[in-house]
């Protein structure tokens, strides 16, 4: 098979209903080009993939990558596009809310013009976001809002999920994307190391014909992370930050069991120490395995041996704790802000190492 021209990418959960419709609609209006779709499937509960890989033996324009463990709309487009050496991709929802006839004119403006993305918005003159109803419209113009304030462009729908962009844009822009969130378009124009050529087109945005909308709220919160890590982030690294903010709840739990071991069961306040601190580092791990590093999260076996690295590699961090808390304490500091401070210099120690360590950044292999 020749390498196509143009790759659609479309990320999928629960759309089994939508993906012979979708192909038929594609290869009606791409009948002049080239063309091949991955469906990135998060491991659908009604088997969505077999529906793919079902089509795909009698038609292979039709790919399935299958993603298990892992969720994420922006992820998957990322993935997608990886996938392909096509040199222009499209982003397009599986659920036929998309107007898939406005494909050709989208390659045509790359092909011909000096342009890295070409944009189909509802919100120009000549679009429409359809049937929605007015409270999902201003939801999505408050996004819009947001979005807004991290762009390095005047889009009129930046929360758009239907684009096309050349490969080369996207090659030099895909090691900067936070690949957060449920608008990989937002996160490619935010990270984007120079000026992004752009067109809008309208399109009138659909019924969705099958399956539910992917708009949960863990979506939302993804969505302000993105929005978190293209403005703060700029300044201090966002996983910093939700470290230190996964470290207050340990330090809190740290105190409470603090304060049962050394208030209301009379115990030393060195065991009572020890005590809070193991159970702190406990959840602290926990906390930033499913958070703070969700991208690097440890499972199974791996999660064991991370959690006795974590312990061996705060063991420093621990050591300097329970020294300063109780040369604190010895000097009359309140047994609460002793305490607190003893587990700050731990939190701090615990950062530096476990990022290094524990949850270690898998290494790149360099390019020959």
């Amino acid at each position: 098979m020749i390498s196509p021209e143009l790759t659609i990418v479309v990320p999928t959960y629960n759309e089994r209903e939508n993906v012979r419709p979708l192909v038929d609609r594609l290869d009606h209006a791409l009948q002049s080009v080239s063309w091949e779709i991955i469906f990135v499937d998060d491991d659908s509960t009604d088997g969505t993939a077999a529906v793919v890989r079902k089509i795909s033996l009698k038609d292979p324009r039709v790919r399935c990558l299958q993603r298990i463990g892992r969720r994420g709309l922006s992820s998957a487009c990322i993935e997608g596009m990886l996938a392909t050496p096509a040199p222009y991709l499209a982003v397009m929802d599986g659920d036929l809310q998309h107007d898939e006839e406005l494909l050709p004119k989208m390659l045509t403006l790359l092909q011909e013009n000096d342009l890295d993305v070409v944009i189909g918005s509802r919100y120009m003159e000549g679009a429409s976001t359809g049937a929605w109803e007015q409270s999902r419209i201003r939801m999505s113009r408050i996004a819009t809002f947001l979005g807004r304030i991290i762009l390095k462009a005047q889009l009129s729908d930046p929360m758009s999920g239907f684009f096309m962009l050349k490969r080369s844009f996207f090659e030099k822009t895909v090691h900067h994307l936070t690949g957060k969130g449920f608008k990989v378009l937002l996160d490619l124009f935010a990270s984007a190391p120079s000026k992004v050529r752009f067109e809008e087109l309208p399109y009138r945005f659909r019924e969705r014909q099958a399956g539910a909308s992917k708009l949960d709220t863990m979506a939302v919160a993804e969505y302000f992370l993105l929005l978190a890590d293209k403005t703060i982030g700029r300044f201090i690294p966002l996983r910093f930050l939700m470290f230190v903010a996964m470290g207050s709840i340990g330090a809190l739990a740290h105190l409470i069991v603090l304060g049962l071991f050394y208030l209301l069961w009379g115990r030393t306040f060195l065991l009572s120490q020890t005590s809070a601190t193991l159970i702190a580092m406990t959840v602290n791990f926990i906390l930033n395995n499913l958070f703070t590093f969700r991208d690097r999260r440890l499972h199974g076996y791996h999660f064991l041996i991370g959690l006795f690295t974590f312990y061996m590699a705060c063991g420093v961090g621990v050591f300097l704790n329970l020294r300063i808390a109780t040369f604190l304490f010895d000097h009359k500091v309140p047994w609460w802000l002793a305490g607190l401070l003893g587990a700050t210099v731990g939190g701090v120690w615990n950062y530096s190492i476990t990022s290094t360590f524990t949850w270690a950044e898998p290494s790149r292999p360099e390019e020959s």
